[in-house]
């Protein structure tokens, strides 16, 4: 009976390591086209990653094979052989986990359209990251669609099921917001956390939070509630930073629930409710941009959501999230610390160019001569349709057009890039996108 045993498990540990080999390389299985593909570094960073994991595993059914050939002989119980077969199975089951998670990212990349619009968002998160300086090496990004409402990002550096560094960082997208300007408000926003951590601006800001607890009695309930939001607090700042009014009215977008989700305080919770969530990001727009526009979306989401069913203790922390949130933004905005290099958060994030007078001058020209808007950058790009949108200079049905043709510009132009990095060869002639 216990050479059966054994010779079962042999023979798992040879089926594990026959379908361990038919785990490809994606530059081997992915068909797509090359203006969807992700970028020639992600996929090396990638591909890389999983080729180490498989080599370690490939090594792991060596030994064990080796071993079980003296098991025998040295008396080694059943239960043992087994007891190491299962952790071997699980290191399998990791490897197969962590390419799961880069095939749902790049699977997408061959569906009609899709994939190329996929690529066009890759182009503007790699945008939205950039900061005056150099303070860091941006990371790879990936971005891909999923169910649901929020976004979501598995920043680059952090743990993978079954262990491992994460190579690149990957950007899940609400299926729900392709396509329109909102996307870019859950793109940015998550693009800012992943800002945020390589500048340690969580660490950095939490102690000032943290003073205004001891300084400010009569607030300090609030300034724990941003204190425990700070994270969210943060990427919404990029977000706004980066495209203005267009961040907020993407952002209403999302949280616009049922009432009793939108005013629930659930002081647990790392994201602000969404009812103050909408208010503070309107005194960051306000703060960064000042104008009329956003006192007008406050009203707005104030018809939307009127605070009315609230119990005294519930408008109590109401008053004082609304009282501390223009100071809360102020302070976000002249942050400095050593990650900054004595420059402010507001002044490494180039704000300057995101006035809405100057989004609104942009679309002026814009209207007299539409090829203009694809020669600005991505994030102005957005930036500048938000503005419009908010001004109901564009209808829902011009903006989606305008965005695919950014996205699948965008996308022509890194795979033109990564061809001419590959081959040194430049394409010549007119090419429709």
């Amino acid at each position: 009976m216990r050479t059966l045993a054994y010779d079962l498990l042999k023979q798992e540990a040879i089926a594990l390591q026959m379908r361990l080999a038919r785990v490809k390389p994606f530059v081997m299985t992915q068909s797509m086209a090359p203006a969807a593909s992700i970028h020639i570094a992600a996929q090396r960073a990638v591909d890389q990653f999983l080729l180490s994991g498989r080599r370690e595993l490939k090594k792991h059914i060596r030994q064990y094979l080796n071993w079980l050939h003296t098991a025998i002989r040295d008396n080694v119980s059943v239960y043992t052989a087994q007891r190491r077969f299962t952790h071997l199975r699980l290191r399998f089951n990791a490897v197969l986990t962590q390419l799961d998670i880069y095939a749902d990212a790049l699977i997408q990349r061959s569906e009609h359209q899709t994939g190329v619009w996929l690529a066009g968002l890759d182009s503007l998160a790699d945008a939205a990251l950039q900061v005056s300086g150099n303070l860091f090496k941006p990371p790879s990004i990936i971005c891909y669609l999923d169910r649901g409402a929020g976004a979501a990002i598995r920043r680059v550096r952090t743990r993978l099921p079954g262990g491992g560094s994460n190579p690149v960082a990957i950007i899940r997208i609400p299926r729900e917001r392709m396509i329109g300007s909102g996307i870019a408000s859950s793109l940015i926003h998550e693009v800012g956390h992943q800002g945020i951590a390589l500048l340690g601006l969580i660490n950095s800001l939490r102690p000032e939070l943290q003073n205004l607890q001891k300084v400010n009695s009569d607030h300090k309930l609030a300034w724990q509630l941003w204190e425990r939001w700070l994270s969210e607090i943060l990427a919404d700042f990029w977000s706004v930073s980066h495209i203005g009014v267009g961040s907020t009215l993407g952002l209403m977008g999302v949280v616009s629930l049922p009432k009793a989700f939108v005013h629930r305080i659930n002081m647990n919770d790392p994201h602000p409710f969404p009812w103050i969530r909408v208010m503070l990001s309107c005194a960051i727009g306000n703060t960064l941009y000042p104008d009329p526009q956003w006192a007008a979306l406050e009203r707005v989401w104030l018809q939307m959501y009127p605070v009315n069913s609230h119990d005294d203790k519930s408008k109590g922390i109401l008053r004082i999230l609304m009282d501390t949130r223009v100071t809360l933004a102020s302070m976000i905005k002249m942050h400095r610390s050593r990650s900054l290099r004595g420059r402010t958060l507001s002044e490494r994030l180039n704000i300057t160019d995101r006035t809405p007078d100057r989004l609104r001058s942009i679309w002026d020209r814009v209207m007299v001569n539409s090829s203009l808007v694809n020669e600005l950058p991505p994030v102005l790009a957005f930036a500048v349709i938000g503005q419009a949108k908010m001004d109901r200079r564009i209808s829902a049905n011009d903006e989606d057009k305008m965005i695919e043709v950014l996205l699948r510009k965008w996308a022509f132009e890194r795979a033109i890039d990564v061809s001419k990095a590959c081959t040194g060869i430049v394409t010549a002639g007119e090419i429709r996108v």
